[in-house]
């Protein structure tokens, strides 16, 4: 499976799907960004049950401004519509894989049981 491209009005419908999204967030002036492109790409077709897409920061800016996007390349990974990670910076391949193979790995009862949590301290505080 090919890279995506996310836009806003996708996002929310995108990151919510049960299962493991990696988002590139990137520009074409990056330089950084040409080089993790191919690796993000090479991935996309290695792990066909992972869901990659590309946000271009230029083109969505509203999207990259709603998440705090402050430097690109910036690799974000959902499961299960939860974030899990967020990263500046282009990984070299033997990262990103070692990067999947910690998403797939994680609990996610696990997860969802600290996401409730930290809702309850939120909600316990005002």
């Amino acid at each position: 499976m090919a890279t995506a491209d996310l836009t806003l009005d996708k996002f929310e419908d995108t990151i919510s799907q049960d299962g493991i999204i990696f988002l590139d967030f990137w520009a074409e002036w990056c330089g950084p960004c040409k080089t993790f492109g191919p690796v993000f790409e090479a991935a996309s077709e290695k792990h066909q049950d992972i869901q990659f897409a590309k946000v271009d920061t230029e083109d969505q800016q509203e999207l990259a401004g709603s998440l705090n996007i402050r430097s690109i390349p910036t690799l974000m990974v959902f499961r299960d519509g939860i974030q899990l990670f967020s990263q500046a910076g282009a990984l070299p391949e033997a990262a990103l894989e070692d990067l999947i193979e910690q998403v797939r790995e994680v609990d996610m009862d696990d997860v969802r049981k600290q996401v409730a949590e930290e809702a309850e301290v939120h909600d316990s505080h005002h």
